[in-house]
């Protein structure tokens, strides 16, 4: 069976990485595509390395016709999503690739975001997208909010130690290095070629950054307790990728094997062996992550390393994941590409 499917907010970066990777999905078809300041227009003009697909035009949401659609993703700015998905049939299946609903509290909400939520019924109904740890709600769900690619990336070191009690909750230190594309399509001066190449730069330090909404729900609901992260993000001169290098007190060895035991049945999570690092460079373009960990001289600290494709793995990879389980299909159809590299 072929499922139809919507693109809103097509002519971003994670538009094109959804239609790259559903280009070769054998159970979906994108029947429409939206962007609407380049309605009219043809995607291969917008974006040439999609110039020989047999995609339909770019046009503005409200001229979709949304009654064959069976999924609609949602790559639209912040606090866009939620005025556009209240107007969507509510028979459609929904993943959003923004922030506007991936916190369950309206007062996180508020806080992180600066603003009330304009969607509190949709925002009590969507489901948390990070697919290896709320599978069976994401294949139940109408509507799903895709995680924070920095966000991912931290639980996907953290939440298994939490769960194994094998870390202490109060020492843990994610910094955390992000590829340019995570911000965005848009114009802005400080991520200029000039600007930025030749040099990196931390960014949201001291407990700014809006992620830490999703880290402090998230661990917060594991442990039971508040759990409260140190984090800084760094903006890096490369297109793609996320590492992530997070500092925790423990036992090595009980940490690696805990890891191991928990990733060991999901086909797009690798715990390397004992000792190696993961890199940028080794998941570039894939769905996959690639978890490091090493002892530190310092006895009972550990340094554990995550690296993941912000576009995919960290967005639109894994909102292919989570349609593929809401919509019925095999989980990983469409995402077994390997790596490019170099």
């Amino acid at each position: 069976m072929t499922h139809k499917i919507a693109i809103l907010g097509a002519s971003g970066y994670t538009g094109a990485e959804l239609v790259r990777l559903i280009a070769t999905h054998p159970s979906m078809q994108i029947v429409a595509l939206s962007g609407d300041r380049k309605a009219g227009m043809a995607m291969g003009d917008v974006f040439p390395h999609l110039r020989h697909l047999p995609l339909p035009a770019l046009q503005k949401i409200e001229d979709i016709d949304f009654s064959g659609v069976d999924l609609a993703f949602c790559a639209l700015p912040h606090a866009t999503s939620q005025a556009v998905i209240k107007e969507l049939p509510r028979d459609l299946k929904v993943v959003d690739l923004s922030a506007d609903f991936r916190l369950r509290d309206p007062a996180a909400y508020e806080k992180w975001y600066g603003k009330p939520h304009a969607a509190l019924d949709l925002q009590a109904e969507a489901v948390y997208g990070l697919t290896e740890f709320y599978r069976e709600e994401i294949a139940a769900a109408r509507l799903v909010a895709g995680t924070g690619c920095n966000a991912a990336t931290g639980q996907y070191v953290i939440r298994p130690l939490i769960e194994a009690g094998v870390i202490d909750l109060d020492e843990i230190i994610i910094d955390l290095k992000a590829g340019v594309s995570g911000a965005g399509r848009s114009l802005k001066e400080n991520l200029l070629h000039a600007e930025l190449s030749g040099g990196t730069h931390p960014y949201s330090a001291g407990g700014t950054h809006r992620h830490l909404g999703e880290f402090d729900q998230e661990f917060s609901k594991v442990a039971g307790r508040p759990v409260q992260v140190q984090f800084t993000p760094h903006l890096m001169p490369f297109n793609r990728g996320i590492l992530a290098t997070v500092y925790v007190r423990g036992d090595a060895q009980a940490i690696h094997a805990a890891l191991a035991a928990r990733y060991a049945p999901e086909p797009f999570l690798e715990v390397l062996p004992f000792g190696a690092v993961p890199s940028t460079r080794s998941i570039a373009g894939s769905n996959y992550v690639h978890i490091g960990v090493v002892a530190d001289r310092l006895p009972g600290r550990v340094i554990v390393m995550a690296a993941l494709d912000n576009l995919c793995k960290g967005s639109s990879g894994q909102a292919i994941q989570n349609a593929n389980l809401m919509l019925g299909i095999e989980e990983t159809a469409g995402l077994m590409l390997a790596p490019v590299f170099p």
